[in-house]
C-alpha cells in the first residue's frame, strides 16, 4: 500500500512499506589479516658462501672432519678431558639429564657423564701470517642439543708434513657475539662478530656492553677486528668498528666500549 505524506514545505515524499521493512544487505565480514612473521636471517650465509674454499696448500686435502681439536676454556667437559675427536664431521653431545628426586650422590654422578657435542661447519684457506703459504682456518659448531650456534675457530699453519695450530678462539651465539665472516685483507685477518664491539680477546670473544640485549636470531649490528701476525700470536690492529645492520651506509660507531667508559666517567665527574 502506497503511504504519502507532505512535508512541512509541502514537498510530497512517497515511500512504501515495502522499501521501508525490506531487509538492508549484510556488511561484508572481512578476516582479519594476519602480518606473516618475517624469517630469520641466515647469519651462516658469509661463513658459507664460496670464497677462499680451495687452496695449494697441502692443508687443503687434510681431513679435518677426522681429526682431533683441544677444547677451548669454559667448554671442557666434565672429566676434565681437554680434546675432542670429530668423526666424519660430527660427535653427538650426552646430555645425561638429571631429576629432582635424585639423591645429591646420583645427580653428581649423572652430570658426570655429560659431553660436548662437536660438529664441522666449514674450511677457509687464505695466508694471514705473510710466509706466502695459506693457513687453514677451521669452523666447528658447538652441539647443545638446542638452537643455540656457539662456534670456534682453529687456525692452523702447515709444519712438519701435518697442519699445526696456532690460534684457537671462541665465539658467540648469533647476536651474542656470534661469528659473521671471516677473510683476509691486506696480511691481516678480519674478524666480523655480530653484537656492539664484540671482539675476539685472546681466546674468547668479549662479553656485551650493559644493557645491549637483543633477539638472538636477528642481531641489529656487527663489529669488525683485524689482527695480525708476529709470529707467536694474532695482535689486533687499528680500531674496532661497530656498523648497523639495517643501515650498512651509516657511519661505524669506533672503539664503543671505550667510549661509554669516556662518558660513564665524564657523568661521575659532575
Amino acid at each position: 500500500m502506497l503511504v504519502a505524506a507532505l512535508s512541512a514545505c509541502g514537498t510530497k515524499v512517497e515511500n512504501t512499506s515495502e522499501a521501508v521493512n525490506s531487509p538492508q544487505p549484510a556488511a561484508e565480514i572481512k578476516a582479519p589479516t594476519s602480518t606473516p612473521t618475517p624469517a630469520p636471517p641466515d647469519l651462516q650465509a658469509e661463513l658459507l658462501d664460496d670464497r677462499n674454499k680451495t687452496t695449494q696448500s697441502p692443508l687443503g686435502t687434510f681431513d679435518f672432519k677426522n681429526h682431533t681439536y683441544e677444547l677451548p676454556r669454559g667448554w671442557q667437559n666434565p672429566d676434565g678431558t681437554t680434546e675432542i675427536t670429530l668423526v666424519n664431521g660430527k660427535v653427538e653431545p650426552i646430555q645425561a639429564a638429571t631429576t629432582e628426586d635424585m639423591d645429591p650422590e646420583t645427580k653428581a654422578a649423572v652430570k658426570a657423564e655429560r659431553r660436548i657435542g662437536m660438529s664441522y661447519i666449514t674450511t677457509k684457506y687464505f695466508d694471514i701470517t705473510g710466509d706466502g703459504q695459506d693457513e687453514a682456518l677451521v669452523v666447528l659448531k658447538i652441539e647443545t642439543a638446542g638452537s643455540a650456534i656457539p662456534q670456534l675457530v682453529y687456525v692452523f699453519t702447515w709444519k712438519d708434513g701435518k697442519p699445526e695450530l696456532i690460534w684457537p678462539f671462541r665465539t658467540g651465539d648469533r647476536a651474542d657475539g656470534g661469528l659473521k665472516d671471516l677473510r683476509a685483507e691486506n696480511g691481516e685477518l678480519v674478524v666480523e662478530l655480530y653484537g656492539r664491539d664484540r671482539f675476539i680477546l685472546g681466546q674468547t670473544e668479549t662479553g656485551k656492553i650493559t644493557g645491549d640485549e637483543e633477539q638472538l636470531c636477528c642481531p641489529t649490528y656487527f663489529t669488525r677486528s683485524r689482527y695480525k701476525w708476529n709470529g707467536k700470536n694474532f695482535l689486533m690492529q687499528g680500531k674496532r668498528l661497530t656498523f648497523s645492520v639495517a643501515d650498512p651506509n651509516s657511519a661505524p660507531e669506533e672503539n664503543l666500549i671505550e667510549q661509554i667508559e669516556k662518558q660513564n666517567n665524564q657523568k661521575a665527574r659532575k
